[in-house]
């Protein structure tokens, strides 16, 4: 029985995933009570965010945003944790939603043709299952309806946790871990990068850097959560 409610937990959350107190019929996910807690950062409407401004003068961008702040033990970091490692990927659609409306609102975003998702490489892709970016990618490629380019980016290795890694051990773990596949799908077009967290960027800067080499690219940013630190 336990199991069972397990399996339909998954798939039906009855309690919100930040409180915890029982949801009504008309909530998702998060009670009404959350939701108006949540930290959401507005970067889609401002250039020179904060986002755009820890990447400034590391790689060229068109523009950045990010749905919400991400703090130690706030409600962000209990969002994420349900999505990357308690298999609700309903979390990235939900957040998708949102950040998919802001970004057609503020018109920063009107000309990117296609959604790029930061890859896993196979071997976390096996352990964990799925990619904590699927959906969220899904989603917002219909909020902006664009298509999903989900097989130009790919990860060669399997490397440890970048969680605990300053900016320089990042950027060094990760160098050469990306290969751009399939050019002609994105050459010449305005995509879109997503990631769940942007920390220090060293990740987003790999990844850019890659797909810089792709012919007569732009490329625009969005992650699910902005780290402060």
């Amino acid at each position: 029985m336990n199991l069972l409610k397990e399996i339909l937990q998954v798939f039906y959350p009855s309690t919100c995933l930040i409180c915890e107190t029982h949801l009504n019929s008309n909530e998702n996910l998060i009670c009404f009570s959350c939701e108006n807690q949540l930290p959401y950062t507005e970067f889609s409407r401002l250039e020179q965010n904060p986002f755009e401004k820890k990447l400034q003068g590391r790689l060229h961008i068109q523009a950045a945003t990010s749905s919400l702040y991400f703090r130690k033990n706030n409600v962000t970091q209990k969002l994420i944790h349900h999505l990357k490692y308690k298999g609700l990927q309903q979390v990235g659609t939900y957040l998708a939603k949102k950040l998919g409306r802001e970004m057609q609102a503020s018109n920063r975003f009107n000309r990117v043709e296609g959604i790029v998702m930061v890859p896993l490489d196979q071997k976390k892709l096996k352990i964990r299952g799925y990619n904590q970016l699927t959906e969220f990618s899904k989603q917002l490629g219909k909020e902006l309806n664009i298509p999903v380019f989900d097989n130009v980016l790919i990860k060669n290795n399997f490397t440890e946790s970048q969680t605990h890694k300053n900016k320089n051990e990042r950027f060094e773990s990760l160098n050469h871990f990306f290969e751009t596949v399939n050019l002609d799908q994105i050459k010449n077009k305005h995509i879109l990068l997503v990631d769940d967290v942007i920390t220090t960027g060293a990740t987003l800067e790999q990844c850019v850097s890659e797909l810089s080499k792709v012919e007569n690219i732009k490329i625009s940013l969005a992650t699910m959560a902005y780290s402060e630190n």
